[in-house]
């Protein structure tokens, strides 16, 4: 059997989206084992298909060669290849200390020498959806129609869901953060007056840093049962509480992508990033963009920006998508 490492990339929608690429190396026989920051560790572990996960020891951002090199010794023989996902220099060196004979990744920056088998980077512009340019790194060519899939025990689930008094399908997610920026985050206030319109508990998650964003949510909402949890999650459980939910409400997210694995009814809002690029590969999903509806006038040329702040100062593609639409679409969840 082959023994695979896979170096994970460092944030939650990408893990989610290399699914696929881990789903075909194990049909073929490989043995997995993922390499992972321990903030995205949790992501690996609803992946069935993986066999053991390891906690890399390294801060984000520095080069950090003495934990590397340490690591490295520790893993030395124990795989037959490495796939790296992520395109840094620093995530190529860990296999190519570790001496794995095998080392499969794109050309990235600056690292032809660490890699034994190189794919060539997509021209500027032209980069395929995440789930195909990962599942490429398999060698396989019929990489377009994966969709990431994930899968928790049911019992681990319904006691994360015991410990936080939740009943499985019976509230709703909302989830305000974007890591990247406010150009990806509807409106505080948007979320509130729809929490106020649902008739089910709303349950807010988010990191620590997305604690006072929750709670202005709180604030501007009528009193009608939300539990902000926001901060007082570990990863694990905010999986677990959005694969036990009867509906999702997200910006662009890592979240976003969670959400999809599972499954769950959701509806993705998208502002100046496009779901052309990262969408949620889910048939029970919706997506809310300004950018591809005819009605919206004057039209939005100027998405998708990618930027963090709007440059233009009116972040028309979020503030424009009112809760009214956002409901109309959970509506439409729960007559489908």
């Amino acid at each position: 059997m082959t023994r695979s490492l896979i170096i994970a990339p460092q944030w939650i929608g990408d893990a989610v989206m290399t699914e696929p690429l881990l789903r075909r190396l194990h049909a073929r026989g490989e043995r997995l084992t993922v390499g992972a920051l321990p903030w995205v560790a949790p992501v690996y572990r609803a992946m069935p298909q993986v066999a053991e996960v390891i906690e890399f020891p390294f801060a984000h951002g520095g080069l950090q060669w003495r934990a590397r090199k340490n690591l490295a010794r520790q893993l030395r023989q124990r795989f037959d290849i490495a796939y790296l996902c992520p395109n840094s220099l620093k995530s190529a060196l860990l296999p190519f200390l570790a001496g794995i004979p095998k080392r499969v990744g794109y050309l990235g920056e600056a690292r032809v020498g660490l890699l034994t088998h190189r794919l060539k980077n997509p021209p500027k512009g032209q980069r395929p959806p995440m789930v195909a340019f990962y599942s490429a790194l398999s060698g396989e060519t019929d990489v377009t129609n994966d969709r990431p899939r994930l899968q928790l025990d049911a019992a681990k689930v319904d006691a994360t869901l015991t410990t936080l008094r939740l009943q499985r399908g019976n509230y709703c997610v909302m989830a305000p953060g974007a890591e990247y920026g406010p150009a990806k985050r509807w409106p505080t206030q948007h979320f509130a007056t729809l929490a106020g319109q649902l008739h089910l508990t709303v349950v807010l998650l988010g990191a620590a840093k997305e604690t006072d964003l929750c709670q202005e949510i709180v604030g501007n909402s009528a009193p009608n049962g939300i539990v902000n949890l926001a901060g007082k999650t570990t990863l694990a459980q905010a999986l677990s509480v959005i694969s036990a939910t009867k509906t999702m409400i997200s910006n662009d997210s890592g979240l976003m992508h969670v959400a999809a694995g599972f499954g769950v009814p959701q509806v993705a809002v998208f502002g100046s990033s496009s779901p052309l690029h990262t969408p949620p590969l889910n048939d029970a999903a919706q997506v809310l963009w300004l950018k591809t509806d005819p009605a919206y006038q004057p039209p939005l040329d100027c998405a998708p920006c990618f930027e963090r702040v709007c440059p233009l100062e009116h972040t028309r593609c979020l503030n424009d998508i009112t809760p009214a639409r956002v409901l109309q679409a959970l509506k439409r969840h729960s007559t489908s």
